[in-house]
């Protein structure tokens, strides 16, 4: 691993940042300590420009190259954490009940900040570089909110870039899927208003549970029966909730759960068919099905010129051996895929030594990453933007 002399001057107050972001993990909107730690390191380092409180807690950087006179790149880090009680038993664990950081994004803003010592120290690029430190990603809409309040208006990007660590167990291993990378994400909550009764007088009741079960079983139909078989969709039912006794038929059940997609005609096909299903059960039971479905993360785009050319940066800190290409589409969601729909851009991992996954209450981060990411990001810059 080469990592850049400036960042390497300062790994050991990276890793303090990193532990202390992560004994003070704030959620998603919430993360007023987070960004004022960002802001004064940020100040301490010399960026050109400093603006706060973009998508309530959000804070965006300019750096100036040698000759400002030029393109401009973006990098963002998220910043929000999650309510899970952290079981690590670190001696940097969470300090705040029912909260930590378990998808190291306190790691994502600490590399980023690291890149921005290296980038104001060395200023060696053409351009500006914008770094943009996103709050509430964990499905709040964070991306989404600075977006609505002009982020790329107010600070325009030719490109612009994201970095997410991998507990896969290889070390710095940094990875892409060129294209349609990550999967488009919508929750949904259905709500059945129907009438109890005494559990031992059933005829008197129109059953909230029996109509749930047939909606469970229906909509798993649409994507075996509607979605051609080589279209990748998921949908998962997570929460079922009804009743509270014994002998009563309850008025009401609620369900809840996720959509993934990789197209927004597979999406749409989906939502029409999960609305007509409804629609269907009150009319053959005469009940009230109230559904509330929410497109909350798009599918993530990445260019694949621009995929090439991170990776190109990336192997120039972690070796031909550690790079990979052409991974494999994920699943999983980011909401960086709304900012990457206004300017292109791509979105990578970096493996490291953790193997706990993420949002477990025992994901480790593994500090050693701070460096090499940190590396990688400023490379990125330089390589986008060079200085002749």
């Amino acid at each position: 691993m080469k990592i850049l002399p400036e960042i390497e001057k300062i790994s050991e107050d990276l890793t303090s940042i990193y532990k202390d972001l992560h004994q003070h993990p704030e959620l998603g909107f919430e993360e007023i300590r987070t960004s004022k730690i960002v802001q004064q390191k940020l100040s301490e380092f010399g960026v050109d420009e400093l603006h706060s409180k973009i998508g309530k807690t959000g804070v965006v950087a300019i750096i100036n190259g040698k000759n400002n006179d030029g393109r401009t790149i973006g990098v963002r880090a998220d910043m929000d954490a999650l309510p899970i009680e952290e079981t690590t038993n670190l001696n940097y664990s969470s300090k705040t009940p029912g909260k930590m950081h378990a998808c190291g994004h306190d790691g994502h803003t600490t590399m980023l900040l690291g890149a921005a010592k290296h980038l104001c120290a060395t200023r060696n690029f053409k351009g500006k570089a914008i770094l943009i430190f996103q709050p509430a990603e964990e499905g709040l809409g964070g991306a989404r909110k600075m977006l609505e309040e002009g982020l790329f208006e107010k600070f325009p990007c030719d490109e612009i870039y994201g970095i997410h660590n991998s507990p896969n167990g290889h070390h710095g291993e940094v990875s892409i899927c060129q294209g349609k990378a990550m999967a488009g994400a919508a929750f949904f909550d259905v709500t059945i208003n129907a009438k109890g009764s005494h559990a031992a007088m059933p005829h008197q009741s129109i059953d909230p549970i029996i109509i749930s079960s047939t909606l469970i079983s229906q909509i798993q139909t649409i994507v075996s029966r509607n979605i051609h078989p080589l279209e990748n969709v998921v949908l998962s039912i997570t929460q079922v909730h009804a009743g509270s006794a014994y002998n009563v038929i309850p008025e009401s059940t609620v369900l809840a759960g996720t959509i993934r997609y990789f197209s927004d005609e597979a999406y749409s096909l989906v939502e029409d068919r999960f609305k007509t299903i409804c629609q269907g059960l009150e009319k053959t039971y005469g009940v009230e099905v109230n559904i509330d479905l929410r497109n909350t993360f798009d599918v993530l785009f990445n260019d694949s010129k621009l995929s090439e050319q991170y990776m190109d940066a990336a192997e120039k800190i972690v070796g031909k051996d550690n790079i990979i290409r052409n991974a494999t589409p994920a699943t999983g969601s980011e909401d960086f895929a709304d900012m990457l729909k206004h300017v292109k851009g791509a979105y990578c991992r970096i493996g490291h030594s953790g193997t706990e996954p993420l949002h477990s209450p025992k994901f480790v981060f593994d500090t050693n990453i701070i460096p090499i990411g940190a590396s990688i990001l400023a490379t990125l810059v330089e390589n986008q933007l060079p200085n002749n």
